[in-house]
């Protein structure tokens, strides 16, 4: 069976968003800056390219907040109702996409714990998925 764009919005659906396959990776990542820019224990993101991003409606309604003090972690989020949404890298690369975003489940579970050392003690266990101390040495 081939895989088919999955879709995406904000809680109040002013942003929607299409995200084309192929899907490769999903990770957890416990470092705190997606930890306090989720506000949980880890964020659970899928990683595309950005052509694999489509912004359906609602694009001039996405504000975008860069940390200052990163080199490129930063975080998009609907201005009507703050819910996080995907995101360019700074580096152009990569998309990351808060699977929490996502309208229907992706056709892949998540392959990693990155940033596992951050994680805060009262967070889940590995269920088993690799963990990195960083970013997986493919990735770099």
């Amino acid at each position: 069976m081939s895989e088919k764009a999955i879709h995406g919005s904000c809680l109040c659906q002013t942003v929607q968003f299409e995200i084309s396959p192929p899907f490769e990776k999903m990770v957890h990542c416990h470092c705190s800056r997606c930890r306090k820019g989720t506000g949980t224990g880890h964020a659970t993101n899928l990683i595309v390219a950005p052509e694999q991003l489509k912004w359906l409606s609602g694009e001039d309604a996405i504000g975008r907040y860069d940390l200052p003090s990163a080199k490129s972690f930063g975080k998009w989020f609907c201005r009507n109702c703050g819910s996080p949404l995907p995101r360019v890298s700074r580096s152009g690369t990569a998309v990351v996409v808060p699977a929490g975003s996502l309208d229907e489940a992706p056709p892949i579970e998540p392959t990693d714990h990155i940033f596992w050392d951050d994680r805060t003690p009262w967070d889940s266990d590995s269920g088993g998925l690799p963990t990195h101390t960083d970013y997986p040495d493919s990735w770099k």
